[in-house]
């Protein structure tokens, strides 16, 4: 798997790293933000990439 195309999403609750993900950055500008499980906060909350 390419490093240019790996994103990392944080939580907005606890600001953890919790997840890796790839995307085309050539064809996806905007930052991605999904609904994924925190497993420190122990619920479903709203993760966003990072740098």
């Amino acid at each position: 798997m390419s490093q240019d195309n790996m994103i990392k999403l944080e939580c907005t609750e606890c600001k953890t790293v919790n997840y890796f993900s790839r995307k085309n950055k050539k064809t996806l500008k905007a930052r991605l933000e999904m609904q994924k499980f925190c497993k420190h906060c122990k619920k479903h909350t709203n993760h966003k990439e990072t740098k």
